[in-house]
């Protein structure tokens, strides 16, 4: 039996459905700065252990790690 992720309900508004949410909307939801998000990213290639997707010049960060990291879990 597959275990669900269960999304905090700030995370599902802020993801309003959507599978990927943006920096500004990762940040606000892990409540960091947008710039320490940034600079994980450049320093690791994740921020607390969530590798975000590239499309264009934006990070577009994953719902499901996010609400897993949420939760209190890890990677």
């Amino acid at each position: 039996m597959a275990m669900q992720t269960v999304i905090p309900e700030a995370l599902a508004a802020i993801a309003a459905g959507r599978d990927h949410i943006s920096t500004s909307e990762f940040a606000k939801a892990t409540d960091h700065a947008e710039q320490t998000v940034r600079k994980n990213y450049c320093l690791t290639g994740e921020c607390f252990g969530i590798r975000p997707i590239k499309v264009g010049n934006r990070l577009l960060w994953p719902v499901v790690p996010t609400a897993v990291l949420l939760n209190g879990g890890t990677k």
